[in-house]
C-alpha cells in the first residue's frame, strides 16, 4: 500500500511491512554481521513489520523510535549511542537530517520523490562496537520515500561494509500498514 501524500520525511510515523519482493536481499549482509545461520532463515522467513514514531521536542530535537519486536531509539542529532541489539550485538549508531548534496555516496542519495529531496533523507550510520567483538562492519543508511511502480513507498538505501571490507548497496523497501 502507498504512504500517503502527507507522510514524508518530516514526521516517518507509521507501520510498515518489508516488501520482500522490491527489496534486496539481505542474507549475506546478515552473514557478515555474525547473525548466527538459525537466526538468518528465521529473519529472511518472517513478515518483517515495524513501528516508526517520529517526534519533535519542543526545541526542536526530532527523535526516531523504530520498534521491530524491540525499540531503538535514536535523536537525529548525530551523537554516537551504544546499544546491545538482539540479532546484532553491541552496536555503536548516530542519526541525522541531512540533505543529499551534503553525502558522498551516490547511492545514499538516489532515487528520492521531491519532497524527501526538500526536506532532506535521515542518515542512520551504525557500526559493530569495534571494543566489545572481533566482527567490524558498518551500515551507512538514508531513509526517505521513493516512487515505485508508481507508488510511493517508504525506502531505506543501506550501503553496507564488511568485516573484510566487503561493499554491499541493497534497498529495503516497505509497504504503508497504516497510522500508528
Amino acid at each position: 500500500m502507498a504512504v500517503p501524500a502527507d507522510l514524508t520525511t518530516k514526521d516517518l510515523s507509521g507501520k510498515f511491512t518489508l516488501n520482500r519482493s522490491l527489496s534486496g536481499d539481505s542474507a549475506n549482509m546478515l552473514e557478515l554481521q555474525g547473525v548466527s545461520w538459525i537466526k538468518r532463515k528465521v529473519i529472511n522467513a518472517a513478515s518483517i513489520t515495524i513501528k516508526v514514531q517520529h517526534t519533535r521536542s519542543e526545541d526542536g530535537l526530532e527523535t526516531l523510535v523504530v520498534e521491530q519486536g524491540n525499540a531503538d531509539e535514536r535523536d537525529l542529532n548525530w551523537t554516537e549511542k551504544a546499544t546491545n541489539h538482539p540479532a546484532f550485538g553491541h552496536i555503536v549508531g548516530k542519526a541525522r537530517r541531512i540533505k543529499l548534496e551534503e553525502l558522498d555516496v551516490p547511492f545514499l542519495k538516489e532515487g528520492w520523490t521531491s519532497d524527501t529531496l526538500e526536506n532532506g533523507v535521515i542518515n542512520w550510520y551504525v557500526q559493530s562496537d569495534p571494543t566489545k567483538g572481533d566482527t567490524v562492519w558498518i551500515t551507512n543508511q538514508t531513509w526517505g520515500i521513493e516512487e515505485i511502480d508508481g507508488v510511493r513507498r517508504y525506502v531505506r538505501h543501506v550501503k553496507f561494509t564488511g568485516p573484510k571490507g566487503e561493499d554491499i548497496e541493497s534497498k529495503m523497501v516497505y509497504d504503508y500498514a497504516g497510522p500508528l
